[in-house]
């Protein structure tokens, strides 16, 4: 996030530090979320006057106080965040997916996102892999609320025994997930910090040790 604030701010002819931005962005999006939980829903706002707002806090708290210019850096950030050269598709994802959708698993994507996300997987060249998307945003609840699973299962047309989730998140994703019922998978890079013990057969160092695991 701090360098793709960073540049869009250069390309506006405002010079602030990476540093400096990716310090503001972590205050401001903390107090957003604690202020208007899940991106103000039911609070009469908007995810994207949820995102703006946070936008022109994180510049104004690095310096900038050029209201016209922060209005244009928000809305341009906004609309940059639904393309794919602002997101990462993780190595080994796509092969991985296809794999699973050959052996004929039913896959969906359940996210603490906004209603960009579907815009997103498309950019990303993912979205045909997933039946469904639900965000916490469409929700109503965002992770580890237990019934954002349980819309998810419905969409899926499935029992809490007879699914899987993969998540990067311990609490919101792993553990939440088990509560719900089902299997649940942690997906934890080599250069991750370690957090809370959890069965070796259940961590994936990386999304294509998947179905290896699925079929233990």
């Amino acid at each position: 996030v701090r360098q793709s604030y960073a540049a869009e701010a250069r390309a506006h002819g405002l010079q602030v530090q990476p540093e400096a931005l990716g310090h503001s962005f972590r205050e401001v999006y903390g107090a957003q979320s604690r202020r208007f939980p899940n991106y103000g829903r039911g609070q009469g706002l908007s995810s994207r006057q949820w995102w703006l707002d946070v936008v022109k806090q994180s510049f104004r708290l690095s310096g900038v106080q050029d209201e016209a210019a922060l209005t244009k850096l928000a809305e341009k950030l906004y609309r940059d965040y639904c393309s794919s050269h602002n997101w990462e598709v993780l190595p080994g994802a796509a092969e991985t997916l296809s794999r699973c959708r050959q052996l004929g698993f039913r896959m969906g994507v359940v996210s603490n996102f906004d209603s960009r996300l579907e815009v997103i997987l498309s950019q990303c060249n993912l979205r045909h892999h997933f039946e469904f998307v639900l965000t916490s945003e469409a929700a109503g609840f965002a992770k580890p609320d237990g019934r954002i699973f349980e819309q998810a299962l419905r969409l899926g047309g499935a029992r809490p025994e007879q699914a899987a989730h993969i998540g990067d998140d311990y609490s919101r994703d792993y553990r939440a997930a088990r509560a719900a019922g089902m299997h649940s998978f942690l997906l934890r890079a080599a250069r991750q910090a370690e957090g809370p013990e959890v069965p070796p057969e259940h961590v994936l160092p990386t999304l294509s040790h998947l179905l290896a695991r699925i079929e233990k």
